[in-house]
């Protein structure tokens, strides 16, 4: 079992980084990475002609600092960032020499250590600016906290938005969520979420100096509906294709990229590009393994420092990860009709992320549902100690994979922070699941 897993050289510290990623077959891929750089040097360049800027969470309303202009860096997205660039043991290393807490939520406090660091030549592209405002859902105790501290260490003021919980879990979430979400999401919490956004909008509109224009709020929402309509045609031909034509290593960049830029006239052409060439690979009849023999479902946040382990299945036993939650979630999660309020709309894109994502039972029967779609063989599903969010529901999706026939193993790792990351022993525990696959 053990020898069928090609084991790679333990990498030098200058290769760490590229020995760790993924294979990609797009060139939609490639140009990816290069625009998300290029895009924060201009980003770093508008904030030394004094603009101001802003560090939010990925749950936060994006399209509220897009359509006023106001740059915005997702925190998670930088945890993923340095975690790619192999900083997570040292910045997690230096929060626990500050005497914070050795088991702190790496991906949310990753951006607060890489702030810390008196060294920013080390940090990736030159490091983050300071911004004009701080801003997170409260959705866990953790989060909360750690964005507190990093107010109090820059001094910069922390918008903090409320988190509402669902009191109705309605089955079949995703069936509704485009046309219904008034019901779906219920009035009394769309009620409170459209006043907080209204007051974020008048702090930022005194903080920044800048203006919301409506007119051009309902033009970004419906190119974010355009956008997520490609990302759906393209996640229906990954879903019925099999060999499937691409694996998650290029769906997720792809997806989340373009998803921090959404609504702009960029993201938009840079989905339907996307779409195209997956669409061109099914007719051409490439894929990302042709002796594909299991199809395998990844369950959270990617592994963002070995994206490479991915790809480390496939010669020896024909398994191919063709599902992670970002493509479909694109979707599913975010496509709205019936704009008449767009402020509402956007308040129900963002009230359920916690609910869709990580609570039973509505994280359940989604993944489920997107295990029959996608032919699923065995799923594996990622379990990172110290993301409540992550592990509270995961033993209820994965009794629910099994029930419904997809055998699944749990991979206790933190998706960002790789000390306790042993890769020979984890591919051997993977290979042996296999096997009984």
């Amino acid at each position: 079992m053990v020898s069928r897993i090609q084991k790679a050289a333990p990498p030098s510290d200058d290769t760490a980084s590229t020995r760790s990623r993924g294979k990609k077959q797009l060139a939609s891929t490639q140009e990816m990475g290069a625009y998300q750089k290029a895009w924060f040097q201009r980003l770093r360049q508008r904030i030394a002609a004094g603009e101001p800027y802003v560090i939010a969470n990925a749950d936060t309303p994006h399209e509220i600092f897009h359509v006023m202009d106001i740059p915005l860096v997702t925190a998670q997205w930088w945890s993923a960032v340095c975690a790619a660039k192999q900083l997570a043991p040292r910045y997690m290393n230096l929060l626990n020499s500050l005497g914070y807490n050795k088991d702190a939520c790496a991906y949310c406090s990753l951006p607060l250590a890489s702030v810390l660091d008196r060294d920013q030549e080390k940090a990736p592209w030159g490091g983050l600016p300071k911004p004009v405002a701080l801003v997170a859902r409260l959705n866990c105790d953790s989060l909360q906290k750690i964005f507190h501290i990093w107010s109090q260490k820059t001094g910069v003021p922390f918008y903090p938005l409320e988190n509402p919980g669902s009191t109705v879990l309605y089955p079949r979430w995703w069936e509704k969520s485009r046309y219904e979400w008034e019901s779906l999401y219920e009035s009394h919490r769309l009620d409170l979420i459209v006043e907080e956004y209204k007051g974020l909008i008048r702090f930022l509109e005194i903080e920044t100096g800048k203006h919301f224009n409506h007119s051009e709020f309902l033009r970004q929402m419906h190119r974010i509906n355009a956008q997520e309509e490609f990302f759906d045609k393209a996640r229906k031909l990954i879903a019925e294709t099999r060999p499937c034509p691409i694996g998650i290593t290029d769906q997720i960049p792809n997806t989340m990229i373009p998803q921090w830029h959404r609504g702009s006239e960029w993201a938009l052409a840079q989905a339907e590009k996307f779409y195209l060439e997956v669409k061109n690979r099914v007719e051409a009849g490439h894929s990302v393994f042709a002796g594909e023999k299991i199809r395998l479902m990844w369950i959270g946040a990617g592994l963002w420092f070995n994206t490479s382990f991915y790809n480390a299945f496939e010669e020896a036993y024909g398994a191919v990860f063709v599902w992670s939650m970002y493509l479909p979630f694109a979707s599913d999660g975010y496509i709205r009709y019936h704009l008449d309020d767009p402020l509402r709309a956007l308040a129900s894109r963002i009230a359920s992320m916690n609910e869709h994502l990580h609570m039973p039972t509505w994280t359940n029967e989604w993944i489920v549902n997107e295990a029959r779609n996608n032919q699923i063989d065995a799923a594996l599903m990622l379990m990172p100690k110290s993301c409540r969010h992550s592990v509270t529901g995961a033993h209820f999706t994965r009794k629910a994979l099994e029930d419904a026939g997809v055998p699944t193993l749990e991979i206790w790792s933190d998706m960002v922070d790789a000390r306790n990351w042993d890769d020979e022993a984890m591919k051997d525990r993977v290979a042996a699941f296999l096997d009984t696959v």
